[in-house]
């Protein structure tokens, strides 16, 4: 895209400087600050680095009308958020952090010092399209419950799973799930996934959104190298995947 934009504006410097040589002093000032900010525009649109900002943080509860609000850990969240939003019902997941003592995390930050964050994914959902309960089925054989290191390849405190309810009935709900989920293996006495009441917040940066669809190569390679899949189908087997199975690959 640079040469299709530094074309253009090489001729259209060259003519203006041209006119220039015989023009007004007035003139000649005018075409330099024209010059001056081509330039900047240019180099500004050509290398300007990806937006790594973080987005204001957003109280739990935050939901727009008619919707509402989950919120869950699973590791990496570019997989959480993909094998979300790809669920019916579900009208956006985003990646993010929460459950830590810093205020405007970074990813930098959670990933390697002691932030106490979890990589977490705030899903925006239809209640009348799916449920929380289902929203937690569907979350279940998407983890390993089992791994008390983090997930998969990612391990680390921020890479645990969790379950964050945002009120008295969603944790209710969440530990119904979770014993209902435990029983399926009798030889078990706990999961090692939490469920801890929802906190703040805090978006991840934007190159983090959507990464799945994106930087599709980048993320179907990352996937596959963590192992993820495997490990659900050799945990849940049939179920692994849920819903959505089929899309992930």
């Amino acid at each position: 895209m640079g040469m299709k934009i530094l074309k253009p504006l090489s001729s259209s410097l060259s003519s203006l400087a041209n006119r220039a040589i015989s023009a007004p002093t007035s003139f000649v000032t005018a075409v330099s600050s024209l010059i001056i900010l081509c330039l900047a525009t240019f180099i500004s649109s050509g290398f300007a680095q990806p937006d790594s900002t973080i987005n204001p943080p957003l109280a739990a509860t935050s939901t727009p009308s008619g919707y509402k609000i989950a919120i869950v850990a699973g590791g990496c969240f570019w997989c959480v958020e993909s094998d979300f939003e790809k669920l019916p019902g579900v009208i956006t997941a985003e990646s993010g952090y929460t459950g830590g003592h810093t205020q405007n995390p970074t990813y930098k930050q959670v990933s390697y010092t002691e932030t106490g964050h979890y990589e977490a994914v705030k899903i925006t959902y239809d209640p009348n399209q799916v449920s929380y309960r289902e929203l937690l089925d569907h979350f279940w054989v998407n983890i390993d419950p089992f791994d008390d290191r983090g997930q998969f390849c990612d391990k680390g405190s921020s890479y645990l799973s969790a379950i964050f309810p945002i009120d008295a009935e969603q944790r209710k709900l969440a530990q119904q799930s979770y014993n209902s989920y435990l029983a399926l293996f009798p030889d078990k006495v706990s999961f090692a996934t939490q469920i801890i009441d929802a906190s703040t917040f805090y978006p991840a940066e934007d190159y983090h959104q959507d990464y799945y669809k994106n930087n599709p190569l980048r993320y179907k390679y990352y996937r596959y190298n963590c192992g993820r899949d495997a490990r659900l189908e050799t945990i849940w087997g049939d179920k692994a995947g849920g819903k959505t199975a089929s899309k992930n690959n």
